[in-house]
């Protein structure tokens, strides 16, 4: 039971990644957004659906979904800083 609980909290906890490049201005960022997101949906589902310990890997996974979301991000603010 406490398990369960130290596992429904981990995964609230975690962050969803956000989609917050212009698809307008760089589509190929965005559809990577997309799909870090859908991935991420994915762990969580099987993390919910896994009534056993992954030990940790499922969220280490979505930690570095987090951290290639935000270099996502940072690669889009650098490419509309070097746009002509």
């Amino acid at each position: 039971m406490v398990t369960g609980a130290l596992l429904c909290g981990g995964i609230l906890l975690a962050q969803k990644p956000s989609r917050d490049v212009s698809p307008r201005r760089h589509p190929n960022l965005a559809a990577a957004q997309r799909f870090l997101d859908q991935a991420y949906q994915k762990i969580t589902a099987a993390q919910v659906a896994n009534e056993f310990d992954m030990n940790g890997h499922a969220a280490k996974a979505k930690e570095l979904l987090e951290q290639a979301d935000k270099e996502l991000k940072e690669a889009a603010e650098a490419a509309n800083k070097n746009a002509k």
